[in-house]
């Protein structure tokens, strides 16, 4: 490389070595060969936010198998009276079954469950169940006295099996007490 004298009006140290075959067609040749263009940072965007996009739409939509609850919104939809539920209270499915204890050896026996779509009102909720004439004055009273609730199935216009619920958290959910995680079990006596 051969040193060139450069002029004195600029004001660089005397190391610099002055170059005069460099040539902006040089420099555009640079840029166009660099991967990370505007051009192509772009186009990585806008490919990433399609894929959360298509990934966001495919977790969202779930498609309900007959007979399976596969979210909260198939059980919503099975509950009795699903919009009077889904206002009043919460949609839930209830199990049916009997316990035998025989005492003489000691013996459980226990059928097989049954489930079918239930509703468990709120406790300022009851209205709904006593406009209709669903409930006695000596049940509402029973079920206010140990701070309980209702919960029915079987739609409300067709004598829904109506029972005073009792809201047990001293069950121990090991959902919710998983070790590490810092999750106290509820008190067993939380109005709903």
């Amino acid at each position: 490389m051969k040193r060139k004298s450069r002029p004195q009006s600029y004001k660089y140290d005397q190391d610099f070595d002055y170059d005069d075959s460099y040539t902006p067609q040089d420099l555009s040749k640079k840029k166009k060969n660099s991967w990370l263009s505007a051009t192509s940072l772009a186009v990585l965007a806008a490919v990433l936010i399609l894929g959360i996009a298509i990934g966001a739409g495919f977790g969202s939509v779930t498609t309900s198998v007959p007979g399976k609850i596969v979210t909260l919104t198939d059980l919503e939809t099975r509950a009795p009276n699903a919009d009077i539920c889904v206002q009043f209270g919460s949609s839930a499915i209830t199990t049916d079954m009997r316990v035998f204890v025989t005492l003489n050896p000691l013996n459980v026996f226990v059928s097989q469950p049954t489930t079918r779509p239930g509703c468990v009102l709120r406790s300022n909720n009851w209205a709904v169940l006593e406009q209709r004439g669903l409930l006695k004055s000596e049940q509402m009273r029973d079920c206010k006295q140990r701070m309980n609730t209702f919960g029915y199935t079987g739609t409300l216009e067709s004598s829904p099996q109506i029972d005073c619920v009792y809201q047990n958290d001293a069950a121990k959910n090991l959902f919710l007490n998983e070790p590490g995680v810092g999750n106290v079990a509820k008190p067993e006596n939380q109005r709903f």
